[in-house]
């Protein structure tokens, strides 16, 4: 009789309170899978168009939404299998721990969590509204929008962090009015020991203002030179050429030395033997110069014929003629280079000499006209 019983309950238990919980199983399963369809397609949609320049946020915010929204449908569906296994969620969460996790527990997490997802959209907010502005195919507001675009980001996300921080406080209990008033005079005190940090700020600040540096120029700062990488209120760094990464404080920046500001300049000292035509090598210069704005590879890099300004200088065993070229930023180098290859390979066909240095003896020469004699003496053989 108790084991009939046994199954008669088991039986009853099973199309009540397990028939409910497998209900409650196959919604969240169903729930779950036709979200994350539902992100997969959003986002797609969302790169698309704008060309997968932001995927970079999305491959993080679409796992933390995806996450939240499971938690926040897995807590769903445990209390209401709880509650099938007459088991009393509401009087577990009339305890003291169960009522601080149902109030500021909850409200913690929350902040958190919207304040990682606002930071995110503005992540993306800001890379569309300044991918717009790049529409423009300018390599010059490229430059800028990257610079203001970060130096945007990076404030309004330490202005979130604060606020964030100030609210998890408050959850916790904590008054944060005192704690704010300790900071403000904690911070007076470190703001005159801290006298290099403020420097820095500052001098970031007007840096950024006038638009001295951007992110994508090649720089002479500080002693060191080579192509932005980030630009912020207190540093700038750089890599150079050979691939070392250089931070400078914005404190230590007194002299900007811009060689990509919205164009670019190469400048030529060619030299050549005493002996030769100066007009004939000038037109040499302007054929090699006609010839590589003509050339496909490099005719988008000049902005303008060469400019000759002509025989700059004697030299001790040359004449310098002295040129200059006008190109896109950063694009001197190559544009000069390519042009040194050609104009010594016509050197070498109209046989115009480059000389080495090399030094001419004179023996003096008397009233008379003569000159002295020239000795010359072999060493004896040991």
């Amino acid at each position: 009789m108790n084991f009939d019983k046994f199954l008669q309950d088991a039986g009853r238990w099973f199309v009540s309170s397990g028939l409910r919980i497998f209900i409650v199983l196959i919604i969240t399963l169903v729930l779950v899978k036709a979200f994350r369809l539902l992100l997969d397609h959003a986002f797609s949609r969302l790169e698309k168009c704008q060309n997968g320049k932001i995927k970079n946020h999305t491959e993080t915010l679409k796992p933390l939404l995806y996450k939240i929204f499971v938690v926040v449908l897995a807590a769903a569906a445990v209390t209401l299998i709880l509650e099938n296994l007459g088991i009393n969620v509401e009087g577990l969460l009339q305890t003291k721990i169960g009522s601080w996790l149902i109030t500021s527990g909850l409200r913690i997490v929350l902040v958190l969590a919207v304040t990682y997802i606002i930071m995110k959209i503005i992540g993306l907010v800001l890379d569309h509204a300044f991918t717009r502005l790049e529409k423009r195919q300018d390599g010059e507001m490229k430059k800028r929008s990257d610079t203001l675009k970060s130096v945007v980001r990076s404030v309004i996300n330490t202005a979130l962090i604060a606020v964030a921080i100030i609210m998890v406080l408050d959850n916790l209990g904590l008054k944060v009015g005192p704690i704010l008033t300790a900071a403000g005079v904690v911070g007076v005190a470190v703001g005159f020991g801290a006298q290099q940090l403020v420097r820095d700020i500052i001098n970031g600040f007007f840096i950024l203002l006038d638009d001295q540096i951007r992110v994508g120029d090649i720089v002479d700062i500080a002693g060191k030179s080579g192509l932005v990488e980030n630009v912020n209120l207190r540093m700038t760094t750089l890599r150079d050429f050979a691939g070392n990464v250089h931070y400078v404080r914005n404190g230590e920046i007194t002299v900007v030395t811009n060689m990509t500001k919205e164009w670019s300049r190469y400048v030529f000292e060619i030299g050549v033997a005493y002996r030769e035509n100066v007009d004939e090598v000038m037109e040499v210069i302007r054929q090699i110069d006609e010839e590589l704005r003509s050339d496909a590879a490099f005719q988008g890099d000049i902005l303008e014929p060469i400019e000759i300004l002509g025989l700059d200088r004697f030299a001790d065993s040359a004449i310098i003629i002295k040129a200059r070229i006008r190109t896109r930023p950063s694009r001197q180098w190559a544009v000069g280079r390519e042009f040194n290859r050609r104009l010594k390979k016509r050197f070498d066909e109209k046989g115009i000499e480059i000389p080495f240095p090399h030094l001419k003896l004179y023996m003096g020469q008397g009233k008379d006209g003569t000159a002295p004699p020239l000795r010359v003496a072999m060493p004896p053989k040991v």
